[in-house]
């Protein structure tokens, strides 16, 4: 018999609040994270509004901001989430072997100055060509090796574990918007294997930045719904015209049942399924009959040793692009039979926006507050049904219903899928 990995700390700074509750709280209520983009200027771009954490610094999380000056801002995301799990989980006096604690963490790329870059040609050019040594003494000159460093994606891991002496296993992943549910997912796994007693898990990331909206601008997976900003993101509507940013971090604290029970740690909730799948298909498209999707949704049902039917609720990938929310109905409907009319399904991001690689985990949060409080979040700006989008997406209202199992999407860019399966701890 496998062991049994539960959730006892939770931690997540989005631009719907710095709390689980917080977060959970607006969600209820319907409110929206979406405003015009503030973090660089957009008057030159199609897409102007994003889902910014606004009124944050990290010295709210209690940390020294010069410590941090060097750090972007999906580490300061991760660092503060980190810091609320931990305490969440009453993980701040007890005793533990630090070999026994890991790390697992989605983080994405980050901002890079391309104008520092162009300067360093322009001096290193001669006669057409680029002069090694001259270029080499102006990235000297011109970058500063610190920020350098702090632009690598594993440096967020590297962080966290440091804040916590975790010198257990200690892994970053970048499956795109997919990565913190791996993370979660394979933290459940390397404490089912025996290789770590706690994980932290989770992710952060925020492409809220020229380069990052210039390139989601170019595939046209942007909402341009700039006039109204709260109303931009509409899953599985009609009018859906693209995805919204969002940025932000999540964490979880994830232990072997016994070991929580051992020291009489509060329990959220259950990893009680995993599934991954790739499409294998296109790096721009994901398979129009949702292959991958169907996949991994039904691995994650096979994990968890529970029918389509056992799943009282499906928190959607739901990006409010034409082709993802078409997939994702078609993809639910193939694994769920006739029970897929009958499973309530929202998307979240219709609130916060897309968090990328930290969308998963932000996710799974808002579900273990649903086991948690018997009560389901919206889909907002549901308002004109699409014929190819025809379940019950919980439209603009929560819903009181008592959940005992929960299915969470994330599909990431490139045809990278993982489902996660949550449950009551009996």
């Amino acid at each position: 018999m496998r062991s049994r990995v539960v959730v006892t700390g939770l931690g997540c700074i989005t631009s719907l609040g710095s709390s689980s509750q917080q977060l959970w709280n607006r969600l209820l209520r319907g409110e929206s994270g979406i405003g015009r983009a503030t973090l660089f200027d957009t008057t030159n771009f199609p897409t102007r509004i994003a889902a910014e954490v606004r009124d944050w610094s990290i010295a709210d999380a209690g940390e020294d901001p010069r410590r941090w000056s060097h750090s972007p801002r999906q580490t300061l995301f991760a660092v503060a989430a980190a810091k609320q799990a931990f305490a969440d989980a009453g993980l701040g006096d007890v005793a533990r072997d630090p070999s026994r604690l890991g790390v697992y963490l989605g983080a994405g790329d980050v901002y890079q100055d391309f104008g520092q870059f162009v300067k360093i040609l322009e001096r290193s050019m001669r006669h057409g060509e680029i002069d090694l040594g001259e270029y080499a003494k102006a990235a000297f000159e011109l970058l500063n090796p610190a920020d350098e460093l702090e632009r690598e994606p594993h440096m967020v891991a590297s962080h966290v574990a440091s804040l916590f002496d975790a010198q257990g296993p200690n892994v970053s992943s970048f499956t795109a918007c997919a990565a913190s549910s791996q993370a979660i997912g394979e933290s459940a796994e390397t404490i089912r294997r025996g290789e770590a007693d706690i994980m932290i898990a989770g992710g952060a990331h925020s492409l809220i930045h020229t380069f990052g909206v210039t390139g989601l601008s170019l595939l046209t997976a942007l909402s341009r719904h700039n006039d109204e900003p709260c109303r931009a993101s509409r899953p599985f509507d009609r009018d859906r015209d693209g995805f919204v940013l969002g940025e932000g971090a999540g964490i979880l604290i994830l232990e072997g049942l016994e070991h929580a029970r051992a020291r009489g740690a509060q329990i959220y909730g259950e990893i009680n399924g995993y599934g991954a799948s790739a499409d294998a298909y296109r790096v721009t498209d994901i398979h129009p009959e949702g292959r991958g999707a169907v996949a991994c949704m039904q691995r994650a049902l096979d994990d968890a040793r529970l029918n389509p039917a056992d799943i009282d609720y499906i928190n959607a990938h739901g990006t409010s692009t034409l082709l993802n929310d078409k997939v994702e109905t078609i993809a639910v409907k193939q694994v769920f039979g006739k029970a897929a009319y009958r499973t309530p399904i929202s998307s979240t991001k219709s609130m916060t926006g897309h968090l990328l690689a930290a969308a998963g985990v932000t996710e799974l949060i808002i579900c273990l507050m649903a086991l948690r409080d018997g009560a389901l979040p919206p889909t907002i700006n549901y308002e004109t049904p699409d014929h190819e989008c025809d379940l019950d997406y919980v439209p603009n209202e929560a819903r009181d219903a008592r959940c005992r199992h929960i299915l969470s999407n994330s599909f990431g860019f490139g045809g990278q899928n993982v489902s996660l399966v949550v449950s009551r701890a009996a």
